[in-house]
């Protein structure tokens, strides 16, 4: 259980930085954009590999795999989407791949709810579905820039973080009395 807090505690730090390089660096270049765009999905796609290692293996985690390979066509589509189409193109790649990050971010918590902690990996898998289906509609119009979309990263920083505390500060379960 230590090991999926400290993860959790990891993807919150990551998160919380990309934020933190996103405000610092506004208003950002293409090339910039394009990059940390790029980024928060390979990142995303490493640490399902991560995960998925320490918990049995790709194998016995097939969201996390599709999860993971989903995420590394993003980051690589993401790049093509930046040079044809500018940052309308990176946001609609990056929507639909929070669209579907989230759903299989839903599914990987619902399978591990019995673990603790998942109520907030839930709820942020179905927030990204939602801000992700957001993010597609409005790359069809004005696409919002890194700083409309960093709120995406804080609050899925923020569910790792919470799942991480309630990870380190919950009760443990009374054991099975065997008399």
């Amino acid at each position: 259980m230590n090991s999926l807090r400290n993860f959790y505690f990891l993807r919150a730090v990551v998160a919380f930085a990309w934020v933190a390089v996103v405000v610092l660096s506004a208003p950002a270049s293409i090339l910039l954009a394009a990059t940390l765009l790029f980024i928060y999905p390979a990142w995303d796609a490493i640490a399902n590999v991560f995960d998925a290692r320490r918990s049995g293996g790709l194998h016995a985690n097939p969201g996390q795999k599709f999860n993971a390979v989903v995420s590394v066509v993003t980051a690589v589509a993401i790049v093509g989407a930046f040079a044809l189409q500018g940052n309308a193109g990176g946001v609609l790649v990056f929507g639909a791949w929070a669209l579907l990050a989230g759903l299989f971010q839903l599914a990987v918590g619902i399978r591990r709810r019995k673990l603790g902690g998942q109520f907030f990996m839930m709820l942020s898998g179905g927030q990204s579905a939602l801000a992700g289906g957001f993010f597609v509609v409005q790359a069809f119009g004005v696409a919002p820039g890194l700083p409309q979309l960093a709120p995406y990263a804080a609050f899925g920083g923020l569910y790792f973080l919470l799942s991480a505390l309630w990870l380190t500060f919950r009760k443990p379960m009374a054991a099975p009395c065997t008399s």
